[in-house]
């Protein structure tokens, strides 16, 4: 007999399922408006997505995506500027700033702050980045720089939650998932999005929620799985005492038969989300330590990434990420958490520049050697910029945040190596030249992937949801190789 028998349907019973019917509706309709969908929700890791043919030439098959939590200074950074220099300690002109959204500097008198460090020119374009990062300068003929990009958000939270879900309300699906959902994993025996945080010694850092990670209103088995640094890499992965892999197999089998039988007779797509995480689950206890087992690696490539093994460093997780990389993940997202500098920007920042140029110049130069650059888009950003005016905090000096000027590269799968993209005005306050958006960029991310952004849906509360928005959204084609 069965341990779930199915009963009688009474009338609250309906009604509280039809009160439930958005979720179910926009679950049941995820690709074909058919039930194609719930069984795409039910597949394995290793399988095919939702978007299938892929409407697109793949140019990149997964995406590294570094994330600097706190919002770099594009100053201090990669955006060169003179004339804030030549004007620095006078007032910012008020022809840039008035009726302008500020943070924390709303009201307040604001004056030109020069960049507080050097330029310095690299690669055979002489590309000027800030000296800070000699290690990405070595690389930057394999980048393309984008000096023009925008965002909608200016505090920290929503910014975070509009880069990764293209919506600054929670509950949206990241894009991570949007990915993992669409292209589905060639991890086998992993998950298809990852996410690792670092944070440097001696500073708060900028506080991650794991909301930036969800899968939101798609299935659960599509959201980001977190890797620890340091310790286990996922908790509670090894077995309890006494306990062999033969037995845990056993309940693992036991435990999703009963789970299959319950599904056919409720057919809900988290029943099938919960058997496939517990095989998941059972597999990773076999490949998340050899995957985080850093002994293999020749001393030559722990010191090019600078990192010690088990460190839980920006460094480790740069190597992680190459190594997720080549076991099929499609979505790997790193941050590092120490980038919020209203004050001690002098202080912090040269910091955060050792703890993170090395390694990411590594990653580069690491997935090229080993011919996976070009089938490989990284991406390096934050969740905005900074003021070109001064913010003082207890006798020290930084930046507010910025919504309208920031920049960021992108390098592999398919984008132009060694381009500069897009310009700010003079004084860096706002971005004039081939402004680009975050909808932009993820149409281009998609894009690059094989997925046609604006085809790319869910139905959810009667609207066809999109990564990129509804406001419209266009693929960066200038940077494309």
């Amino acid at each position: 007999m069965s341990l779930f028998p199915v009963l009688p349907s009474t009338r609250r019973a309906f009604l509280g399922r039809v009160s439930q019917g958005v979720g179910a509706v926009a679950l049941a309709t995820l690709l074909d408006r058919s039930t194609a969908s719930l069984a795409a929700a039910a597949a394995p890791a290793g399988s095919r997505g939702a978007v299938h043919p892929l409407p697109l030439p793949q140019k990149a098959k997964r995406v590294i995506w570094l994330t600097m939590a706190g919002g770099p200074s594009q100053f201090e950074t990669f955006d060169p500027k003179p004339k804030l220099a030549a004007m620095h300690g006078e007032a910012m002109p008020e022809s840039l700033t008035q009726g302008q959204q500020l943070a924390q500097l709303q009201g307040q008198k604001l004056v030109c702050f020069a960049p507080q460090f050097p330029f310095a020119k690299f690669g055979k374009n002489q590309t000027e980045i800030c000296s800070l990062f000699p290690h990405l300068g070595s690389v930057i003929d394999d980048l393309c720089l984008v000096r023009s990009m925008t965002t909608d958000a200016i505090n920290h939270d929503p910014a975070h939650m509009f880069m990764n879900t293209g919506a600054q309300i929670a509950g949206r699906p990241s894009m991570g998932a949007w990915i993992n959902y669409g292209l589905g994993s060639e991890a086998e025996n992993l998950p298809g999005f990852v996410v690792m945080v670092s944070t440097g010694p001696g500073r708060s850092p900028q506080p991650i929620s794991a909301r930036q990670w969800s899968s939101g209103f798609l299935p659960s088995r599509f959201q980001g799985v977190q890797l620890q640094g340091r310790g286990d890499a996922v908790h509670y992965l090894a077995n309890p005492g006494r306990v062999t892999r033969g037995q845990q197999g056993a309940d693992i089998a036991a435990i999703n038969s009963l789970n299959r039988q319950h599904d056919s007779f409720v057919h809900d797509p988290e029943i099938a989300t919960r058997i496939a995480q517990y095989e998941l689950a059972f597999q990773m206890q076999a490949s998340v330590p050899e995957l985080t087992d850093l002994r293999g690696e020749n001393a030559a490539t722990l010191a090019r990434y600078g990192c010690t093994p088990g460190d839980g460093s920006f460094a480790s997780n740069c190597l992680l990420a190459r190594r997720l990389a080549e076991r099929g993940v499609r979505f790997i997202q790193l941050y590092h958490r120490d980038w919020d500098h209203h004050s001690q920007l002098r202080e912090e920042l040269p910091l955060r520049a050792l703890e993170t140029d090395r390694a990411a110049a590594a990653l580069i130069s690491d997935l090229k050697e080993r011919g996976m650059l070009d089938d490989t888009l990284v991406v390096w950003t934050g969740e905005f910029g900074r003021t070109p005016m001064s913010q003082g905090n207890k006798g020290t000096v930084g930046r507010d945040h910025h919504n309208k000027a920031m920049s960021m590269w992108l390098a592999g799968g398919g984008v132009q190596r060694g381009l500069v993209y897009g310009a700010t005005d003079d004084l860096g306050y706002a971005a004039v030249d081939k402004v680009c958006t975050v909808h932009d960029l993820h149409a281009t991310m998609l894009h690059q992937l094989g997925i046609r952004h604006d085809a790319f849906s869910v139905k959810f509360q009667g609207l066809d949801a999109k990564l990129t928005g509804v406001e419209g959204a266009r693929v960066l084609a200038d940077i494309l190789a």
